[in-house]
Order: structure tokens, then C-alpha cells, then sequence
């Protein structure tokens, strides 16, 4: 069912104030990066980039802490949104 036909059909049922109420969302998201792995993402964002490049990237920092164990995964967004955090950036 659209979106559209649910709000008709709460509008009719409910009236607006049932319209305006809504369900609390069931999604749970775990956690990928505790104090400890974004210490560790940050003192190697600034350390050396590997050899053949002049700055880290978003992407060579996620493959850095799985490489090194840090973490089982962790994607570029994760990298970005820990550095946005800590108000780092790569080379600005």
C-alpha cells in the first residue's frame, strides 16, 4: 500500500490527530565504532600516508583498520562521519 493510501485511510479512521501520530521506528543500529577503534582511526589519520600516496583517503583509512585488525569492517562513511566527529579532516 503507498504511503498516500495509509495517510487517506489513518485521516478516515482516526481523523488528523491520528494522521500526526506515529509509530516508533524498530530499528536498532549497532554500533561500528567505540572510543577505542575511532583512537585508533584517529592517530592513523595522522600518521604518513602509505608509500605512492600524498594523503590519506576516506576509503584508504577503512582498508588501513581492517588490514591492521582494528575492526572486522568498516566502510569510508563510517571513516568520514568519526573524523567529522573529532573535527579532523584529510589535508584542509
Amino acid at each position: 500500500m503507498r504511503t498516500i493510501d495509509r495517510v487517506k485511510k489513518k485521516f478516515i479512521e482516526d481523523g488528523f490527530e491520528g494522521v500526526l501520530d506515529r509509530r516508533p521506528t524498530r530499528r536498532v543500529y549497532e554500533t561500528k565504532s567505540d572510543g577505542d577503534v575511532e583512537a585508533k582511526l584517529v592517530a592513523l589519520c595522522c600518521s604518513e600516508p602509505p608509500k605512492g600516496f600524498a594523503k590519506w583517503s576516506l576509503r584508504l583509512l577503512a582498508d588501513k583498520m581492517v588490514e591492521l585488525e582494528y575492526v572486522e569492517s568498516i566502510s569510508h562513511v563510517t571513516v568520514r562521519s568519526v573524523l567529522k566527529k573529532t573535527n579532523l579532516s584529510l589535508g584542509k
